[in-house]
This record gives structure tokens, sequence and C-alpha cells, in this order.
């Protein structure tokens, strides 16, 4: 696999899914003042501030991190880990939307194992660079500073800044993602989510990242 070059904080690399075309070459990687890395070798130049729209990512961020994270205190508190399902399943949904149409970037988070089978699951360039933070977090670095952004020039001439926050799994989060689930979980992660794949994991692994994707003006 082509080694991307990241810049770190939820994306993107040489050859995009969608035959998208990268603002940067993928010769070497090199570090910024933060850690991260990024592309370095240009073949076309972005007249948008890669600096300003990575500020307002994590900003993004932020906001759907922090609200679905008080709607789940909240529901553990009133009702277990089975009415906090029931929030993820329900409100996660609604709160990135509300968030996206907020922050004017569209704002998501994706998984190698994916829970919901649709807004879950990592498109192609996505799945590469979850795959690169796995990479950079064995050879490493820490979960909660992998991050990557970039801007790529789409299959339609368009220009899209793209970036990606890793998630790393908390000890709440084994509650419902981990291997010793209890039976009340197990049953209503059977109902909710038959095809299920996001359990299994261990307290600092990726649980996957936040996505957020901005259509660039010409």
């Amino acid at each position: 696999m082509k080694q991307l070059l990241l810049i770190s904080l939820s994306a993107l690399l040489v050859s995009c899914g969608g035959g998208d075309k990268q603002a940067t070459d993928t010769a070497s990687p090199a570090k910024v003042a933060d850690g991260t890395q990024q592309e370095v070798k240009q073949s076309w130049q972005s007249e948008h501030d890669k600096a300003a729209l990575i500020e307002q990512a994590k900003l993004a961020v932020q906001a759907l991190g922090g609200t679905l994270k008080g709607e789940l205190q909240s529901a553990m508190k009133s009702g277990g880990p089975v009415n906090a399902m029931d929030v993820c399943n329900t409100k996660a949904p609604e709160i990135a939307k509300s968030v996206s149409a907020d922050k004017n970037m569209a704002v998501s988070r994706v998984s190698l194992q994916n829970r919901n089978p649709v807004m879950g699951k990592a498109n192609d360039w996505q799945d590469t660079v979850l795959n690169e933070f796995e990479t950079r977090k064995a050879s490493g670095e820490k979960p909660d500073t992998l991050a990557y952004a970039n801007i790529v020039k789409t299959s339609d001439g368009h220009e899209e800044f793209r970036f990606m926050k890793a998630i790393p799994t908390g000890s709440l989060c084994l509650t419902c993602h981990g291997s010793e689930l209890k039976p009340e979980v197990s049953a209503k992660l059977n109902e909710l989510y038959p095809d299920d794949k996001a359990t299994g994991f261990k307290e600092g692994d990726l649980r996957g990242a936040f996505v957020v994707v901005k259509q660039l003006a010409e």
C-alpha cells in the first residue's frame, strides 16, 4: 500500500476512491510541528487555506463528539447501556446532521468494524486512512493524536477538503464494544444491528474515526 502522509490534530491518500486527484504527491512523509504527517510534493496548488480548514474541522469534531458524549452519559445514567444504544441508534445520526448543517461541513463517524451498516461503513479513501492510522499506532504514535487532512481534486474537477481524526476505545466504550458483553447488551445489539461488527475491542484500540468533508468553492 502506498504510504500516505497525514496531518494531525479523523484524511486521504495518493489514489483516492472515485478517481480523485491528490493536491499533493506521496513521495515521502514529513512531520509537521504537532507530530502529524502530510504529503509534501504538490502537483497542483490549492488556493484554499488548509490550516484554517483544519481548525474548522477540529471544531466540528469537538461539536459532534462532545454532544454525543453528553447524550450517552445522560442515557447511561437514566437507563444503562441498553438505553445508551437507543440513543446511538436514533440520536447520533440526528446530531451528526445538525452539526454538519451548523458547521457547513459533512461530519460523520466511520470504522473498519462498523456497527451501523450504512452510515458507519468507511468508503475507499477512509478505509485507507483508517489502515494507515493502525500502522502509525503500531509504530508507537498515540491513538488520540492520529489525524489526517488534505485537499483533493475530485474526478469532476472540484476541490474537496477531507479530514479524519482517530477515535480511541475508552473504558466506557467496552460496555457496548468490548469482548465480554452483558446478555441484555448482546440482545439489544442483535435487535438494532444484526450485522454488527463493532465488538471485541480492547481499551486503546482504534474504534474508528471522525470524518469531516467540505466541498470547496471555485
